[in-house]
């Protein structure tokens, strides 16, 4: 049996892989985004729930058949606590449930557990917040260099993925970026498909919660036109992507 840090769960996700799912935020994570929607998330030691891998299993166990899809671990960052959720996946797996991992693929390391956790994924979304190392970092303020070999790892086991793209004024949307993202995608072979997400300010007030200054007050969301020439640059490459 092993502890986990969790934020929250949601009995009935629809926009977290395929189906309805039961979605289940991990605390802490190592990545501070500029437009974070789970600022509450993001401190390992403070914050959340301390349970057990198999309370969590025993919660989602009793809406089971109400779940099209599966389970999807998000966070925060799952691949903190990646003990606990390859524990998790595995007992979900045993219950013939199908698995998916919301991750922004930073680890400075493919640990055991990682390894472990993924053997028992079914479905990765990776989330690349950037390309341009420099970029990455003023978005992030930390480095883009452990996603990225996060990404390359998951095409060395050929694991099914999708991947998960901000679209952000002044950060994502020139399609120079966006081609730099579908450069590396092409290269994978187990990406499905590519979810290009609208910058939104949803989550403001939990940065007002902490007493946060919110940089990106003033952005709007991109419009059709600019969404549209990014999904362009994957479409080029013949791959599939939407918004």
């Amino acid at each position: 049996m092993s502890l986990g840090r969790v934020h929250s769960m949601d009995s009935f996700g629809t926009v977290d892989g395929p189906g309805i799912r039961y979605v289940v935020f991990m605390q802490g994570c190592h990545m501070r985004c500029r437009y974070c929607h789970n600022r509450d998330t993001w401190d390992l030691r403070d914050g959340g729930e301390v349970l057990s891998h198999e309370e969590v299993l025993d919660k989602i166990l009793k809406v089971k058949s109400f779940l099209t899809g599966g389970v999807t671990v998000t966070g925060g960052e799952p691949l903190i606590q990646a003990e606990f959720v390859a524990d998790l996946f595995k007992a979900l797996k045993e219950n013939g449930i199908h698995t998916c991992l919301d991750t922004n693929g930073f680890t400075k390391r493919i640990t055991p557990d990682v390894e472990r956790l993924l053997s028992y994924t079914d479905l990765v979304l990776l989330d690349i917040k950037h390309m341009d190392e420099e970029m990455h970092k003023k978005l992030t303020y930390v480095t883009g260099q452990y996603p990225r070999n996060f990404a390359m790892y998951l095409q060395e086991i050929q694991k099914p993925t999708w991947i998960r793209y901000v679209a952000v004024e002044g950060f994502t949307v020139d399609p120079i970026y966006a081609a730099m993202l579908a450069e590396m995608v092409e290269k994978m072979g187990c990406v499905e498909k590519v979810e290009l997400l609208p910058y939104h300010s949803l989550g403001v007030h939990k940065w007002d919660a902490f007493n946060d200054s919110y940089d990106l007050q003033n952005v709007r969301p991109p419009s059709d036109v600019q969404m549209d020439a990014i999904k362009l640059e994957f479409e080029k490459r013949g791959i599939a992507a939407g918004y």
